[in-house]
C-alpha cells in the first residue's frame, strides 16, 4: 500500500513533472497580456496559483513546501499588496491624482501600451497566486477541534 503524504502515482508524478511548468508559462502569458486580451493579473495569478497547487495534488505538501513555503507565500502575497500600493501612491507623488498614469502610452495594441496597467497586473497576480495557494494550503491542512 502507497503512503498517501508522499504524492499520487508514478504516472500522475509524470504528468505534473511535464505540465507544471507550461501552466505557469500560460499564467504569466495571461498576466503580461491582459492589457491587449482577456485575462489580467487576477486571471494569471489564479493560473500561476494552480501550477502550485498542481504539484501539491501530485507530489504531496512536502515537495511542494520546498518549491514555496508558507512564509514565502505570506512574504509574496504582501509584497504584491505593497507594490499595488506604491503605483497607486507614485501616481499621486508624480502627478498629484491618486492611481493616475505616469508612464507614457505607447503604440496601441503593442504590449509596452499601457502605461502602469502591466505593472499593476504583475502586482495582481503576484497577490492573488500567493493568496490561493495560502488558502489551498491552510484549507487542506486545517483540522477542526485541533488536537485533544
Amino acid at each position: 500500500m502507497r503512503n498517501p503524504k508522499k504524492g499520487m502515482t508514478l504516472i500522475v508524478k509524470e504528468v505534473t513533472r511535464l505540465t507544471v511548468g507550461l501552466i505557469f508559462l500560460f499564467g504569466i502569458y495571461i498576466m503580461l497580456h491582459g492589457h491587449l486580451t482577456p485575462g489580467g493579473g487576477f486571471a494569471g495569478g489564479v493560473i500561476i496559483a494552480l501550477s502550485f497547487i498542481h504539484m501539491v495534488l501530485a507530489y504531496g505538501g512536502d515537495f511542494a513546501s520546498r518549491k514555496m513555503n508558507l512564509q514565502t507565500a505570506t512574504f509574496m502575497e504582501s509584497l504584491g499588496g505593497l507594490m499595488f500600493l506604491l503605483l497607486a501612491l507614485l501616481g499621486l507623488i508624480i502627478t498629484g491624482v491618486f492611481f493616475l498614469n505616469f508612464l507614457p502610452h505607447g503604440t496601441p495594441f503593442e504590449l509596452p501600451s499601457a502605461g502602469i496597467i502591466p505593472l499593476c497586473n504583475i502586482a495582481i497576480c503576484i497577490k492573488v497566486g500567493a493568496g490561493l495557494y495560502l488558502v489551498f494550503i491552510l484549507l487542506t491542512t486545517f483540522k477542526p477541534g485541533g488536537d485533544k
